[in-house]
């Protein structure tokens, strides 16, 4: 059940590594979808957005048990991925996160240092 999020996002590609930049895409779609079918990751989603004037452009969100997803992380294909990310795109970054019933949790661990 999915309880964990790994938010991977990105600014844009940097200048001269567009191709790079979509061939990775396509390789990672390809890899996270593997993965979801093997049952590493319950599942995940795509996202490029509007332009806006921020430093978030685009990410995947993908959603699975915490523990199997910090594995996930760890595995050398997701490494291999993930520095070839930082060379070709702009504010790469992978972020940890909760997801359902984990939310609860973390926010009764939170409001333990908020003013009993």
């Amino acid at each position: 059940m999915a309880n964990g999020v790994l938010l991977i996002g990105w600014k844009r590609p940097v200048p001269g590594r567009e191709q790079q930049a979509m061939d990775l895409f396509q390789r990672v779609t390809e890899y996270y979808a593997n993965s979801q079918s093997e049952g590493k990751i319950e599942n995940f989603e795509p996202v490029i957005l509007n332009h806006h004037g921020g430093d978030l452009n685009g990410f995947f969100l993908i959603k699975g048990d915490s523990k199997k997803l910090s594995e996930f992380r760890h595995e050398d294909t997701f490494v291999d991925y993930a520095i070839e990310a930082g060379y070709c795109l702009e504010g790469f970054g992978v972020v940890g996160g909760a997801f359902g019933e984990k939310v609860s949790d973390n926010l009764a661990l939170w409001s333990k240092h908020i003013g009993k």
